[in-house]
């Protein structure tokens, strides 16, 4: 089966949509374009944080929500009404990676075919690389972009290297005070210094019996955070457990667990270990409080090293992956009224404390503990700051049903923790903005301020505009750090705050105990909670039945819409496709670092009213205040194309000294966007590359950052490595993605991005990694060769290329079939 979000799910659907248009014009049923397979999408991306810290904020972010998303919102109605195989989870249901955890997933799949019945492990593919987190359940699945996708729901099978299997042995338990999201935080840790990009990483072992469900699937859903395309976790007693939690049916229940005997799928303390590739171990009891930042998840601190570890990048230039303030600056202070409470901003301000994210609401155990320290907090007098935004977005309507059960939930709205939203929001930048006065302090000072949020990714630019620091923890310690106030402050050692009687309260002695943890949970959340909610899943709220529901086989487009738009990719596409071409005096459009991410390429969080894409939304009659989010937009490639690139943290070399989506016009000399460039490249007629270095393309599995690569008139990329998702991404959206030679990087060729390039040996055919000889003349004349490696891996790859793309691949074979 294929599952979708709505800021993948949608781009899905105008494809979908623009294929029938194609089909229709190749004289093709449109109808035949359709899945064949099952697929979901559930809403849960485009919800934003406008209001917080009220009763009133769910109310007003759901019916913001509506407002901006509503013409959206009807197209996936339209295709809720006009696909078969296709269903939608309606908004302000949940987070699409729990939806799957706690209802769509079966572990065993039964389907009738040919009069029998058949019984077949669950797997699916995703359009969001956190797919990975139904892998705790025992579920083979894992993130692809939304073009692979598409191919898999029209029948197209998918292919892939046969991957190293990497076996990580745990073996204890965690210790009293340490929590799912501080395991999470080390093994991702451990895994990308082991390396395993590429690879399937299976967790084995007796610490396994220790570990809950929701603490399994904490771990396999930051899969895609240490590199690995799996984090698979075998089907136990603990899976049934789970099953019968979440209201699954009992005869359900029964087939699991008589399956997964019969085929040798279900594992107990005294299964043999299998054998892998290579394997790793972990004692689980070695597990410390920690926090992951300030700008990647891998990057693990100890509780008590954080305070040190902030002091140190904030001075620390930025290729020690710090601030580079000045001495003189370090103890900037800005002095903010906020909600008629006048405060103190300085470097290390906590403006952002949000739980949030797949990772952590899914856990009942962070959930509940986050719930007993605000209780605790509350007792003893202590308050938030009004200058941080607080947030609460669980991953289902179940977490609030069994805060309140608990009595937990007044609590955590006491400190201003209130109900914003069911869905992603702070963790893929739908944070909203700052409160005005906090805002300009922040801007006033050039200060470093700090999200700390229970989140999976704080890549640059990701969490706010204003937020420079980013700090992933557990939801008990977003709480601790709302009420610190700030991160330059060590809470192993240091007080929180005061009481009422003026006496210091430390953190230690106001965490819960396992013990209690443990016992809220067995108290509160029962299965019966999850049948009522899941019982009516996709009917939706009146806000959803009141949508315009258009009907029919082919969409009907609105060529004045700024959302949703007929998409490019099939203009021109011939019967037949294209002889391949060498690539002939191409320049430079961008040349770029190590760890450029999709966050860096793929258009992402707020959009700058002074952007190329803020500029063309003022054009077409949309005010700033209702730009929405790069992701809401999705479906609109003329906002996306002048999006790519154009990260507000990215650092392209051919533009020193500047930060965003800037390049050098190697046409003219001239500093410009990376969209503007384009257009002159575009119309001298100049094909462009991309110049990277390692792990290219790491993070989220954004169709985007492929799709719009290519509408800037990218013909290839050429990294000293990519990470899994983005090179097929690219190989699909017919970009070749091109590899230096071991050993060799473009510092070994001395590239300053100023270079003309010819690629040679495409005309004559390509064949999986084949050599290719990259041609370069310099500026002062002198030329010189080196090697890539065409990172075509599997002959669908060399396929798709040859296609132009799986698009247009999948339209010609629509055509043959009729």
């Amino acid at each position: 089966r294929v599952l979708l979000q709505d800021f993948t799910g949608v781009p899905v659907l105008v494809d979908l949509a623009s294929m029938r248009d194609a089909a229709a014009r190749f004289r093709v049923d449109p109808a035949l374009v359709n899945p064949v397979i099952p697929a979901d999408l559930v809403i849960d991306h485009s919800v934003q944080v406008d209001a917080f810290g009220s009763a009133t904020s769910l109310a007003t972010n759901v019916k913001r929500e509506y407002e901006r998303n509503r013409e959206r919102y009807a197209f996936m109605r339209w295709g809720q009404r006009s696909l078969r195989n296709f269903r939608v989870v309606p908004p302000a249901t949940g987070i699409v990676h729990q939806v799957n955890l706690e209802y769509l997933a079966s572990v065993v799949e039964e389907r009738a075919r040919d009069g029998e019945t058949l019984a077949f492990p669950d797997t699916l593919v995703g359009t969001d690389s956190h797919t990975t987190m139904i892998n705790g359940l025992g579920v083979v699945g894992w993130g692809v972009g939304g073009i692979e996708a598409e191919a898999a729901m029209l029948g197209h099978p998918m292919t892939m290297l046969m991957p190293e299997v990497i076996g990580f042995k745990l073996h204890g338990r965690l210790s009293e005070g340490a929590t799912a999201t501080d395991l999470v935080l080390t093994v991702t840790q451990i895994l990308r210094r082991r390396g395993v990009v590429g690879k399937f990483v299976e967790f084995y072992g007796t610490g396994l019996s220790s570990l809950s469900l929701a603490d399994r699937a904490t771990i396999a859903n930051m899969s895609p955070e240490y590199g690995a395309t799996i984090g698979f976790f075998p089907v136990d007693a603990e899976t049934l457990k789970y099953l019968t939690l979440t209201g699954r049916s009992p005869a359900h229940i029964a087939l699991v667990e008589a399956y997964c005997k019969a085929q040798s799928l279900f594992r107990t303390d005294t299964t043999p270990d299998p054998w892998y590739t290579d394997t790793l171990e972990l004692d689980l009891a070695t597990v410390e409080p920690s926090l992951a930042g300030p700008k990647r998840p891998q990057d693990r601190v100890a509780l008590s090293g954080l305070k040190e570890n902030f002091k140190r990048l904030l001075v620390a230039g930025p290729t020690e992956n710090g601030f580079g303030i000045t001495t003189e600056a370090v103890g900037q202070q800005v002095a903010v009224k906020a909600n008629g409470h006048e405060t103190s901003l300085h470097h290390g301000s906590v403006v952002i404390a949000a739980i949030t994210s797949c990772t952590n609401t899914s856990n009942p155990s962070v959930m509940v503990a986050a719930g007993l320290l605000a209780r605790n907090a509350v007792q003893r007098g202590l308050t938030v700051d009004p200058s941080v935004k607080t947030s609460l977005a669980p991953g289902s309507r179940v977490v609030t049903d069994y805060l309140n059960a608990a009595g937990l939930m007044p609590y955590l709205e006491q400190l201003r923790f209130n109900l914003v939203g069911y869905g992603c929001t702070t963790c893929i930048g739908n944070s909203g903005p700052l409160p005005e006065p906090v805002a300009r302090g922040v801007k006033d000072g050039d200060l470093v301020v700090v999200s700390v949020l229970s989140g999976n990714r704080n890549f640059e630019g990701r969490i706010n505009p204003l937020t420079k620091a980013s700090y992933l923890a557990s939801p008990p310690l977003v709480v601790a750090y709302a009420l610190a106030g700030r991160v330059d402050v060590d809470l192993t050692t240091e007080p929180l705050g005061k009481d009422n009687n003026g006496q210091p309260v430390y953190l230690r002695e106001i965490w819960p105990s396992l013990e209690e943890i443990n016992r809220v949970m067995l108290e509160a959340v029962r299965p019966e909670m999850f049948q009522v909610r899941y019982a009516e899943v996709f009917n939706g709220d009146e806000n959803w039945r009141a949508l315009p529901g258009p009907e029919g086989d082919r969409y009907a487009w609105d060529p004045d819409s700024t959302y949703i738009r007929l998409g490019p990719y099939f203009d021109g596409i011939g019967v037949e496709p294209a002889k391949l071409t060498d690539i002939m005096g191409a320049r430079v459009l961008a040349l770029l670092g190590d760890s450029v991410t999709t966050d860096h390429i793929s258009p992402a969080g707020s959009i700058p009213a002074e952007s190329p894409a803020g500029k063309y939304l003022i054009a077409h009659g949309v005010e700033p205040k209702d730009f929405n989010s790069y992701g809401s937009r999705r479906g609109n490639h003329e906002v996306m194309i002048r999006g790519t690139f154009a990260n507000i943290r990215l650092r392209n070399l051919l533009a020193p000294g500047t930060e965003g989506g800037y390049t050098l016009n190697l046409l003219t000399g001239e500093q410009t966007t990376i969209y503007e460039a384009s257009l002159a490249y575009r119309q001298a007629g100049v094909p462009l590359i991309v110049i990277a270095g390692t792990e290219y393309g790491s993070g989220s599995s954004r169709d985007w950052a492929a799709k719009g690569t290519v509408l800037l008139g990218v013909r290839a990329v050429i990294a000293t490595s990519f990470e899994r998702i983005h090179r097929s991404n690219l190989v699909e959206m017919g970009v070749l993605p091109l590899e230096f030679l071991p050993g060799e990087n473009r510092e070994t060729f001395r590239l300053t991005g100023k270079e003309r390039f010819d690629i040679a040996g495409i005309s004559a055919g390509l064949s999986t990694r084949q050599r290719l000889t990259a041609n370069c003349r310099r500026e002062d004349g002198s030329s010189f060769t080196f090697q890539v490696i065409a990172r075509l891996d599997t002959k669908a790859d060399v396929e798709y290329y040859s296609q132009g793309g799986i698009l247009p691949a999948v339209l010609r074979q629509l055509r043959q079939m009729t």
